[in-house]
């Protein structure tokens, strides 16, 4: 299950992605905004997702103007790894290398033809489960658990 929110600067790019989502028989969660609002804020959204992906073990996908912000609140939640992605290679990385859960674009920053790769890349790799990269992620879990005691 891929779990989608946007903001204002999102909303249209969220709108066409669930089209791309449905093309592809993927199923998926819209959990807002539901309707374009012009003073909406990336945060409600990027949280609700977030807590969601952490609740459930699906994956989600962040759309804001630029797709830092919706990094920066979902990597807040204990166990999301949002990674804000701006082409095919990158997307591929986030998942091998760091087992990214969250993928964040930006619609003002990426063109909708390269965000259609962006997704089918990123939900097409699997993680490499191979010693250094398992290493690092348990060096990031380490981290968390110190910062949220």
């Amino acid at each position: 299950m891929i779990y989608l929110g946007a903001d204002h600067g999102g909303f249209t790019f969220k709108e066409k992605i669930k089209k791309f989502l449905d093309e592809f028989k993927v199923e998926y969660q819209d959990l807002g905004d539901l309707k374009f609002e012009p003073n909406d804020d990336f945060t409600d959204y990027a949280i609700i997702v977030a807590k969601k992906v952490i609740e459930t073990g699906g994956k989600g996908i962040l759309i804001c103007t630029n797709g830092l912000g919706t990094s920066m609140v979902a990597n807040k939640v204990k166990g999301i790894r949002a990674v804000n992605v701006t082409t095919k290679k990158v997307a591929e990385q986030a998942r091998e290398h760091l087992d990214s859960n969250i993928l964040c674009i930006g619609a003002h920053v990426v063109s909708f033809k390269n965000t259609k790769k962006i997704i089918k890349t990123w939900l097409g790799t699997e993680f490499f489960k191979k010693e250094k990269y398992i290493r690092r992620l348990e060096k990031l879990n380490q981290i968390e658990r110190e910062v949220f005691k």
